[in-house]
């Protein structure tokens, strides 16, 4: 067992038969990356702690309510049309003009869909109680009720104001507003869950909700976008009490619900190449993921033999001191202000250690006695675990094949033949061999047919016809968002940078803890701790609702069509997107895993079930059992993978991650020991690996040597030396600008109705046009003769004048 201190934080790794092993061999966090975390997490994070008292109070307005009107029984004790009969009676009351009456109904209802709790015994009832009540509540229209008040609460000025004028916001500001979004994010995300033992209604109604959330039914607008409303309202300091966590994380279900996760992601994708005739998917890439084991480079026989020696010493090796200050003293800059190349170095032998998932000596206690000598000639073969094949089928794309061509052609023969691939003439053999290994694994892209597609369209408007647009989800919400799409995007990542925990406070940023703060400060130390774990939650819960739904939003816009993707990466990058995450990274990211930042205890549904514990420091302190936090890590994963969107195949925007100095920040992260994370992380090194120099490849060989075991490979990708960086500069804003006129084409011939007035259809047929009704002013009738007499009539017409000019 090893003991392990991350900055405050402390959590215990167990290793199985640890005797033998070194202390490099730290073991892969049991992390399995999906949609979400389990439905009681998922369902936890809509309350924050300082809602607790909340529970009991729905509870009392229900069975005040409940009892007067079914008297001596329970509600689990009721049949199905007694509590249809109930549901209805609460809808009608929904319906009163007296505010706190239709509070005490909202919170009854609230209380139907967290499961009637009071009447249960265990976790699990309470979860299938609240299914079947959400069904049931659904069943009866109550979301659409609950809709009707949301737009209310939304215009409510008078609110609005308050919340403005007031000096300090706090959870009661907000009393309704959490309510309702409560009850809809639980029916969300609870009608999204499919079970096996689901009745055959119950899917029904799921396809039904599925539909009607994702259909423009909301006056004329999906129910994404009025929530997008209140995002963009909050940002811009007009009704500052909204409950943004709330707000957030029902945005993120209301899309992953009626768009789809990431395995409907991967299904969409090998149906959309089948409707375009391309080959298969080389592999599933979901399954690759899953597969794949963190890297951990074997050891060197100068580290054997220095751990042999260390052994018969029988002592540890330490570190000096200075180069934990130096990385120290690195993790409290400013990333964008590190001009001092001996930090780089330094943190180039910290993250090929960390790829090794040593932890550092210095920040932890060894509970291991050290490793008994290894032969002194030959490494032990268990310890190489070298990987039988690569992970990746290689690709290749059309334009590197035409590249290849080009090069060869100019070297051979002296003249190119343009786009040709196929001619081969006065080429020697091994160019022939090589360009059929590279068709053998071409891949041709949705988004590269999509380009051509739009090529044409834009060449051939007349010829082509319109194009059909399949009414989607996704398309649904991009037309919605389209007018509003960058002030959506920067209202997204003013709340992303507000949660981060780097962010310092300032007093002019967005207050993001309206929904969290009590009426009444803490006044004992207590209450305090509990506070500031609770305030870290919620931040640690908004960063994981946007990174989550600004990752769904750019694979399904993507796979809709390219330009929709461009142009949200485009508004992500102007709105400083990427030094946001390389912020954001640039902490101590093993702390940040481990974060213990929860109360089990006070966690929904243990917290309404089992009688409550009285909370001490310890007790506080103690947070559950997992060496990882799950939704930190998810974050991370989430941020990493939009970073790669926005910067594939972009070279502006590959040389900001080199401008910025990402690699020392991104190397640090590959000391979480976490496949998939270091594979986004070793993907982002790739790109960029040809512009840190030779001195870098040099010094970071084990980094090298993981990029080549487990990112992709394009096979004439001269990553790893850069021989191919072409002399001049980048022309960054020439490449920026080109795509956005493309996109702007795209948005201009599809979506601007009134752009197709230069086309408009021409009848050139006389006897229907002299047949056609002509609507003449009123004074026509008494002056036509004149306009005759004299534009027509007396005026010499020049016969051979127009004779000679139409020769």
């Amino acid at each position: 067992m090893i003991l392990c201190r991350a900055g405050t934080k402390a959590f215990t790794l167990q290793i199985p038969g640890a005797s033998g092993l070194s202390s490099m061999e730290s073991p892969n966090l049991e992390f399995e990356y999906g949609d979400t975390d389990s439905l009681t997490a998922e369902l936890s994070e809509i309350y924050s702690y300082t809602e607790e008292p909340e529970f009991a109070l729905n509870r009392d307005y229900f069975e005040e309510d409940f009892r007067s009107h079914v008297r001596g029984r329970r509600w689990i004790e009721l049949g199905q049309e007694q509590q249809r009969a109930y549901v209805m009676r609460l809808l009608d009351a929904l319906e009163v003009t007296d505010r706190d009456k239709r509070l005490k109904v909202a919170r009854a209802i609230l209380y139907l869909a967290q499961g009637v709790f009071d009447e249960c015994d265990t976790d699990t009832d309470v979860i299938h109680w609240s299914r079947h009540n959400v069904f049931l509540l659904y069943d009866m229209g109550v979301f659409t009720a609950l809709l009707e008040l949301l737009s209310m609460e939304m215009d409510n000025n008078q609110a609005c104001s308050s919340a403005v004028r007031k000096p300090a916001i706090s959870l009661a500001d907000s009393t309704e507003l959490r309510v309702l979004l409560s009850i809809m994010y639980l029916m969300v995300e609870t009608i999204r869950l499919q079970t096996e033992d689901d009745r055959p209604e119950w899917r029904t109604a799921r396809e039904a909700f599925k539909t009607e959330l994702g259909s423009p039914l909301y006056n004329g607008e999906p129910f994404s976008l009025l929530l997008f409303t209140m995002v963009t309202k909050f940002c811009s300091m007009n009704a500052p009490h909204f409950p943004m966590k709330k707000v957030l994380l029902l945005l993120w279900k209301t899309i992953l619900f009626t768009m789809g996760g990431f395995e409907e992601l991967q299904e969409m994708k090998v149906r959309g190449r089948e409707r375009l005739s391309l080959p298969p998917l080389p592999e599933d890439s979901i399954k690759v993921i899953r597969s794949m084991r963190a890297a951990s480079p074997p050891a060197s026989a100068m580290e054997l033999i220095e751990q042999q020696q260390q052994a018969k010493r029988g002592r540890r090796s330490r570190r000096p001191l200075v180069k934990q200050d130096s990385l120290d003293t690195y993790n409290e800059r400013d990333p964008f202000k590190n001009d001092d190349a001996r930090d780089e170095e330094e943190d180039g032998e910290e993250a090929d250690s960390g790829i090794e998932g040593e932890v550092d000596p210095l920040d932890r206690d060894v509970i291991i006695q050290p490793p008994p000598p290894p032969p002194p000639l030959r490494p032990p073969t268990e310890r190489a675990s070298l990987p039988k094949g690569l992970p990746w089928a290689p690709k290749v794309r059309e334009k590197d094949i035409e590249h290849f061509l080009e090069t060869s052609r100019n070297k051979f023969i002296g003249f190119t033949l343009g786009n040709d691939t196929e001619t081969l003439v006065g080429l020697p053999r091994p160019i022939h061999e090589s360009v059929k290994t590279l068709k053998q694994h071409k891949y041709v892209s949705i988004a590269e047919m999509q380009i051509k597609r739009e090529e044409e369209l834009q060449q051939c408007p007349m010829t082509l016809g319109e194009e059909d647009v399949d009414e989607t989800p996704t398309e649904i919400l991009y037309l919605g968002m389209l007018p509003n799409l960058s002030q959506y995007v920067i209202a997204l990542l003013k709340l992303l940078l507000a949660a981060a925990p780097t962010s310092k406070a300032k007093t002019d940023s967005i207050n993001i803890l309206a929904d969290v703060l009590p009426e009444e400060m803490p006044i004992t130390v207590l209450q305090s701790m509990k506070l500031g774990i609770d305030v870290n939650r919620h931040k640690e819960i908004i960063v994981k609702a946007i990174s989550a739904l600004l990752l769904l939003l750019l694979k399904h816009l993507k796979l809709n069509h390219i330009y929709q993707f461009e142009i949200v990466s485009q508004h992500l990058v102007f709105a400083n997107c990427i030094p946001l995450i390389l912020k954001f990274f640039n902490q101590n990211i093993m702390s940040y895993i481990s974060a213990k930042n929860s109360i089990c205890v006070l966690d929904f549904p243990h917290c309404v079930v089992h009688e409550m514990p009285e909370l001490t420091a310890e007790s506080l302190e103690a947070g559950d059992s997992n060496q990882f936090c799950w939704r930190n890590l998810f974050s991370c994963i989430n941020l990493l993978r939009i970073l790669n969107k926005l910067t594939k195949w972009k070279h502006s925007r590959t040389m900001m991650l080199v401008v910025f100095k990402s690699a020392p920040i991104l190397k640090r992260a590959l000391k979480v020991k976490q496949a998939m994370m270091q594979l986004y992380v070793l993907k982002l090194l790739k790109i960029q690996t040809k512009y840190l120099g030779r001195q870098w490849r040099k010094s970071n060989m084990k980094t090298m040597s993981a990029i080549y075991q487990k990112v992709r490979h394009r096979l004439n990708d001269d990553w790893a030396y850069g021989n191919d960086i072409d002399a001049r500069p980048w022309d960054f804003q020439a490449e920026e600008c080109a795509l956005r006129e493309s996109i702007e084409k795209f948005n201009s011939r599809r979506y601007d109705k009134n752009q197709n007035g230069e086309f408009a259809p021409v009848d050139n047929c006389l006897q229907s046009v002299l047949g056609q009704r002509v609507e003449l002013p009123e004074d026509f009738h008494y002056s036509y003769e004149m306009w005759l007499e004299r534009e027509v009539f007396s005026q010499p017409i020049q016969w051979e004048g127009l004779l000679q000019q139409a020769q």
